[in-house]
């Protein structure tokens, strides 16, 4: 499934050709996703006019001007292609080539200036659904996602109050996105090895005696590795691709996710990374820096 910054290199890419737009038609060629279409869905969408798109957690927002947002979710392969005259260009970053077979294109929205945006999903994982925005400019369904890691709220502190208490390892604290939201696991693989924290360690340890500066240390990381995944594309696994179409080049930046066996890259450790499941999830890192 993609991951926070493959979906935020989605969102800039689609931002870019609908922002300011309105939606002159919407075809669908099936009555559901992972989920059915809302009621009325086409009927709401027409004519309205796109004031921005926004991320949460993994979800991207085309905020309406009719007070309402477009919830999309991506699912494990779901892509977009931005059709315009002759030119075709697809937002995000995948690894293996996205799907090209027509279809399954699902949903296709028609631009105020001619520009088309559909929708491909071959397992049909994704989701859109329609919700009215609050004063902060959420909507209801999202509220129960924690902490956004890119926002000015997210630190060291705020990191330790959602894993106080806590007796599960921190690698599954981590991926719980009623705590963090939209972490995976190719990340907080790569966060713990830069805080070098365990992944076996008791989450709760963020918020015990002496977790200030690891919860800090591990904020930092989380922050850094998606900053630095955004910039570089994405990490270009399974069907995302950026907007230009390329393959997205943050893995080759990779210091432990699939490393197992290789040497630890943290100088002056002699350590391997190793491969450990936990909860049904492959998990790398180094036992001998991560601690």
């Amino acid at each position: 499934m993609p991951e926070l910054p493959e979906v935020e290199t989605v969102r800039r890419g689609l931002a870019k050709a609908m922002t300011g737009r309105r939606i002159a038609a919407v075809a669908l060629k099936r009555a559901d996703l992972r989920t059915p279409f809302p009621e009325r869905f086409v009927e709401r969408l027409v004519g309205r006019r796109i004031d921005g798109l926004s991320r949460r957690a993994k979800y991207i927002l085309v905020r309406l001007d009719s007070g309402e947002a477009l919830i999309m979710h991506l699912g494990m392969s779901g892509s977009f292609r931005i059709e315009r005259d002759a030119a075709t260009a697809t937002p995000g970053a995948f690894h293996f080539p996205r799907s090209e077979d027509r279809a399954h294109d699902h949903v296709t929205f028609v631009l105020s200036d001619g520009a088309r945006i559909v929708y491909n999903d071959p397992r049909r994982f994704g989701s859109m659904s329609l919700a009215a925005l609050d004063s902060s400019g959420g909507v209801e369904p999202l509220n129960g996602l924690g902490l956004e890691p890119l926002s000015d709220e997210f630190d060291g502190s705020a990191l330790a109050r959602v894993m106080a208490g806590r007796k599960t390892p921190l690698k599954a604290a981590l991926l719980d996105q009623g705590l963090v939201a939209g972490l995976g696991n190719i990340y907080v693989c790569e966060a713990l090895h830069r805080a070098k924290l365990s992944p076996r360690r008791a989450a709760g340890a963020l918020a015990g005696r002496g977790g200030a500066p690891r919860a800090k240390a591990l904020a930092q990381a989380i922050r850094a590795v998606l900053e630095e995944a955004i910039a570089a594309g994405g990490s270009s696994l399974r069907d995302h691709r950026r907007p230009d179409g390329a393959l997205g080049d943050f893995q080759h930046a990779f210091a432990v996710y699939e490393k197992e066996g290789a040497p630890c890259p943290r100088r002056r450790c002699r350590g391997r990374i190793v491969r450990i499941v936990q909860a049904g999830r492959s998990t790398f890192y180094c036992p001998t820096c991560q601690r």
